[in-house]
């Protein structure tokens, strides 16, 4: 069987054309981009306060690209503190109606703004009195005569020269987002929040702070101050942690001594010397609030293994850096 081939007569002229017609799509993205973000307005205004006002959820919707712009508008607006899910059009006229409610609020997503699966839908949330916003491209259309929050995208060309959907997507999305910002800020949504809403993702990982990830209590390696080695060096193995923290008479964290220092002072009578003589006393240490991608980081820069946790100058927690590649952080 003969492989057939393609050549390029002129492949540096052909490549340089792939090139420009990508970029002549995305500045034209860029126009429709910048068209949005000078057409934030009272109805965005009003968008966004309607949905702030909901006592149950974003029901979004649209049809073809619209829908796939819906169902991404959902899922942001959901994992930032307003619940929302989509509803395809098309199923709701058999039933998925029915998960839709009185105390919710639905958001339409058209192109042309007549699209006709959407008509089941709108008739149901006017006879049961459900707030409408439509987000589309033409003013004369079916859905901004009927929705409750009409908003018009600005009139940007496609990117597409057969008029595909291109040009017009990335703006709905884009409005989707910007309504979504206003609406975390306004619930005063927290990175805390957020994690909550990400336990299994790389984004919930990214923001699992120290205090989720330490040990506490028994398993602490902590030595007095004026504890002999030989002591200090039965807690650090009993421990496994490769380091003891050296606390004062006020149970402040005064040091750490590490298999390093171990090894500094292996010739010097180390076992009958105190360990407030052989500890580092200036450590490194994090506060239980800090980010474990921060803990990450110092141990990797300063080439260390655990770090211990301070609060009010007390050691109450050590993390270790397996502890943190378990959990996904790295």
């Amino acid at each position: 069987m003969t492989q057939s081939k393609i050549f390029f007569s002129n492949k540096d002229t052909t490549i340089n054309n792939y090139v420009t017609s990508g970029r002549a799509a995305v500045e034209q993205e860029i126009l429709g981009l910048e068209a949005v973000r000078e057409a934030l307005d009272d109805r965005f205004v009003r968008a966004v306060e309607c949905i702030a006002k909901c006592t149950g959820k974003v029901i979004v919707t649209g049809m073809g690209k619209s829908g796939h712009v819906a169902r991404k508008i959902a899922a942001t607006m959901a994992s930032t503190g307003t619940p929302a899910h989509f509803v395809h059009p098309a199923e709701a006229s058999h039933g998925d109606l029915g998960m839709i409610t009185d105390t919710d609020v639905v958001m339409m997503l058209s192109n042309s703004g007549e699209t006709p699966e959407l008509e089941d839908m709108l008739g149901y949330c006017k006879r049961f009195g459900i707030p409408i916003i439509a987000l589309v491209r033409r003013k004369e259309s079916m859905l901004v005569q009927a929705a409750d929050v009409p908003i018009v995208l600005p009139d940007i060309p496609e990117a597409s020269p057969t008029g595909a959907p291109t040009t017009s997507t990335i703006m709905m999305m884009a409005y989707g987002d910007a309504m979504a910002m206003a609406l975390l800020e306004r619930r005063g949504f927290t990175k805390d929040d957020f994690k909550t809403f990400h336990p299994g993702g790389k984004l919930g990982k990214g923001l699992l702070k120290v205090k989720d990830l330490m040990h506490t209590g028994a398993a602490l390696p902590l030595v007095k101050s004026h504890e002999l080695m030989k002591d200090v060096l039965v807690t650090m193995t009993a421990k496994s942690f490769g380091c003891a923290g050296v606390i004062n008479g006020k149970g402040e964290l005064a040091g750490v001594i590490t298999d390093g220092d171990l090894r500094r002072h292996a010739e010097s009578g180390l076992l009958e010397r105190k360990a407030e003589e052989v500890m580092n006393a200036t450590p490194k240490y994090l506060e239980p609030g800090k980010l474990a991608v921060e803990a990450v980081h110092i141990m990797n820069t300063k080439k260390i293994t655990s770090l211990f946790v301070v609060e009010d100058k007390k050691p109450i927690g050590i993390l270790h850096i397996h502890d943190c590649l378990r959990a996904g952080v790295a």
